[in-house]
């Protein structure tokens, strides 16, 4: 540690006032070394006039050499990194008022012109310390002049005009005091009203800043060649998958956008009033939208750009049409069940006849796995109407997940000879979220899972991963199956209600799944990876989120 830091250490943080006062020292003992230099040089350039005009020679000599040595010792100081107080310049101001009315002394009197440096440092000590400090200096430079003046004319016999032109001087003394402090008055004011904006505007700046970050919108400002200026937390997390906290400026400029952003902004620029189609930068993200506009008008050289989650407004959409439809169904799922129940019954019934062939048979298993499918149908859909609020909780996913293992493997009818193959990597962050509502959604994967790798390998097999992402702070969990996975004209679809490519199957499953996963802020994904299989991906949210 350097002096300097170390006597920062001890003195605190300075304020703007003491370090512009440093300053302005530093500048005045620049001065001060310049006249006791000149003072010194005219020692040697005219030694032969001296003996007859001056006083007390020796004296003389003795205090210019003084002067210049002690500017010179407070100039290391200064540059070796010494921070001089308020008190350090007080006392410099004094020396200098007594050290040049010494020099008047011993030289030629009062009409000696080092009198008027006594006005230079009378004005300094105002400027330097402005306060009643100020008034003071120019008390005492009157004092002294007066007093050499009065010590001249009954000690040396000297012409009383001394004594009113010492007068004249500490007139001039009072009247640079006075002056300097009236203007560096209104100095302060304007400094503290400067002070005073300037911090509101710096906490109006850091609030708008934490408005910004905190939004779920993404904000993008480019340039027109597609370089990023500044991104948001949510258009980090949107395009990159990361929160821009955990970026550097020096990073700002590098990330290239997503070539579907940047084709977008090409197009743009070439036709301001064209809409760019939704996208998807990568394979875990939700599908986005862009809109841009000139930030400025008149040079045009930035753009604001920002980022709509597209599930979330075809969320909205679909959960408005399946609430309406969940409602209907809860007011006909009586009228449905009754004769739903009676065809079961009827078929139950039908399979004890002992005249039944082959035929009749498969026509009643056809019966009894359709009516399974519409009560199916109708109890998703009601749970879809009944579904409650999430009520999260900070989990350890490690530990959870070794947890519904074990759950899962005992507690599911079909999970005879089922293996989950479980892989934790280290250091997983904690994660925000219900657990009843993701052990529905691991289940539904599990169950998924497990059934299609059994009519692909004919075992029941499947691995869930544990991992974090690129940034390190949020988790995410893949269910990974060996099954025959999903075509590429079907992997969009594959969350859409009512989609199913088993015969089966109802379709609500993985819809459902997916709107479990956003109450509680996670993304339910389709990882396109080129493995056999199927692998969707659950990214919780980051654990300082609140639901």
């Amino acid at each position: 540690m350097t002096a300097t830091q170390q006597q920062k250490a001890e003195l605190g943080p300075v304020s703007p006032s003491d370090q512009q006062q440093q300053k302005l020292f530093r500048i005045y003992n620049h001065y001060r070394l310049v006249v006791s230099l000149i003072l010194l040089g005219l020692l040697f350039v005219e030694p032969v006039n001296l003996d007859s005009s001056f006083r007390l020679l020796d004296y003389y000599q003795a205090g210019v050499a003084g002067y210049f040595g002690l500017n010179a010792f407070v100039a290391l100081l200064i540059l070796a990194g010494f921070l001089p107080s308020r008190r350090h310049i007080t006392l410099s101001i004094l020396l200098d008022v007594l050290i040049m009315h010494w020099l008047l002394l011993t030289s030629t009197g009062i009409t000696n012109g080092l009198a008027n440096l006594v006005i230079v440092s009378v004005a300094a000590g105002n400027i330097l310390t402005p306060s009643r400090m100020g008034f003071f200096y120019a008390a005492l430079a009157a004092i002294c002049s007066l007093g050499i003046s009065g010590w001249a004319v009954l000690a040396l016999d000297e012409h009383a005009d001394d004594i009113v032109r010492a007068g004249s001087l500490g007139i001039l003394y009072f009247a640079a005091a006075f002056v300097l402090q009236s203007i560096s008055k209104r100095m302060r004011s304007s400094e503290a009203l400067a002070s005073s904006r300037a911090q509101s505007l710096a906490e109006l700046e850091r609030i708008n800043q934490q408005i910004i970050q905190r939004m779920r919108t993404g904000i993008l400002l480019l340039d027109r060649s597609g370089q990023i200026r500044l991104a948001n937390a949510a258009a980090e997390e949107l395009l990159f998958g990361e929160p821009s906290a955990d970026r550097t400026e020096q990073t700002e400029g590098t990330r290239m956008l997503p070539q579907a952003l940047k084709l977008g902004l090409e197009s743009w620029l070439r036709d301001p009033t064209r809409r760019i189609e939704p996208f998807r930068p990568f394979q875990t993200s939700p599908i986005l939208q862009v809109n841009f506009t000139q930030l400025d008008q008149e040079r045009g050289d930035q753009i604001l750009v920002f980022i709509e989650d597209m599930s979330k407004i075809t969320q909205q959409a679909q959960q408005m049409k399946l609430a309406s439809l969940g409602r209907l169904t809860a007011g006909i799922a009586h009228e449905i069940r009754n004769p739903l129940g009676a065809i079961s019954h009827a078929a139950q019934l039908m399979e004890e006849s002992p005249h039944l062939d082959q035929g009749d048979l498969q026509m009643l298993d056809i019966i009894r796995r359709h009516s399974r499918r519409v009560n199916g149908i109708v109890e998703n859909v009601l749970d879809l109407s009944r579904r409650r609020t999430a009520n999260a909780d900070l989990i350890d996913v490690s530990d959870w997940l070794k947890e519904f293992k074990e759950d899962y493997l005992q507690t599911q009818e079909e999970s005879a000879g089922s293996i989950i193959d479980l892989s934790l990597a280290p250091n997983i962050p904690p994660a925000r979220f219900d657990k009843s509502q993701i052990e529905q959604v691991m289940v539904n994967l599990c169950d998924n899972g497990l059934r299609y790798s059994q009519q692909q390998t004919g075992q029941r097999r499947i691995e869930i991963r544990g991992g974090a992402t690129v940034d390190g702070e949020r988790a995410y969990l893949d269910v990974r199956d060996t099954g025959p996975g999903i075509s590429q004209e079907h992997q969009g679809s594959v969350f859409e209600p009512f989609f199913t490519t088993d015969k089966s199957g109802t379709g609500l499953g993985l819809y459902l799944a997916r709107e479990l996963c956003e109450a509680n802020q996670a993304h339910l994904s389709l990882v396109d990876d080129n493995q056999p299989g199927c692998c969707f991906r659950i990214t919780f949210a980051h654990p300082g989120r609140l639901i």
